[in-house]
């Protein structure tokens, strides 16, 4: 992930939204904790899934549980200056796929995160295949050719 350019470019990601940092996402340096970039890239797995919903009111309730989180920190991030996060499809496999997202500030690249979700069978706990909507869905947002 880091080490993919790529993936430092905004223009890799289909979803994008505006985070606004508060002043207590701060740490005592005075520069965006850790703990604030994780609930950054929260809110985006959330806003993407919730736009696959809007977009495809085919779809089912939430059935999708985190297997994993990945962040790498490359860069400070400041207050009060905008965040903008870009999100999308990273791999969509059988049971799970996973969701590639970008921290960018003044222009820089400040963090990426790799999410694998996986999708849960109704009712019960192991992971069911894809449903075709959702597997299309999924695959109208996925990242540049060259990030994946």
């Amino acid at each position: 992930m880091r080490t993919d350019p790529a993936r430092h470019d905004p223009a890799t990601y289909p979803f994008t939204l505006d985070i606004h940092p508060r002043y207590g996402d701060m740490d005592t340096n005075a520069h965006l904790n850790n703990v604030a970039f994780a609930r950054y890239f929260e809110e985006g797995r959330v806003r993407l899934h919730q736009h696959l919903r809007d977009r495809h009111p085919a779809l089912d309730g939430p059935r999708a549980i985190i297997a994993n989180v990945t962040i790498d920190y490359l860069a400070e991030g400041g207050w009060p200056d905008t965040c903008r996060l870009g999100a999308g499809v990273a791999h969509v496999g059988n049971s799970s796929y996973r969701i590639g997202m970008a921290l960018f500030q003044a222009d820089a690249c400040i963090a990426l995160c790799e999410s694998t979700v996986v999708h849960r069978a109704a009712g019960g706990p192991g992971g069911a295949p894809l449903h075709a909507s959702l597997r299309a869905a999924l695959e109208g947002l996925r990242l540049a050719a060259s990030a994946i």
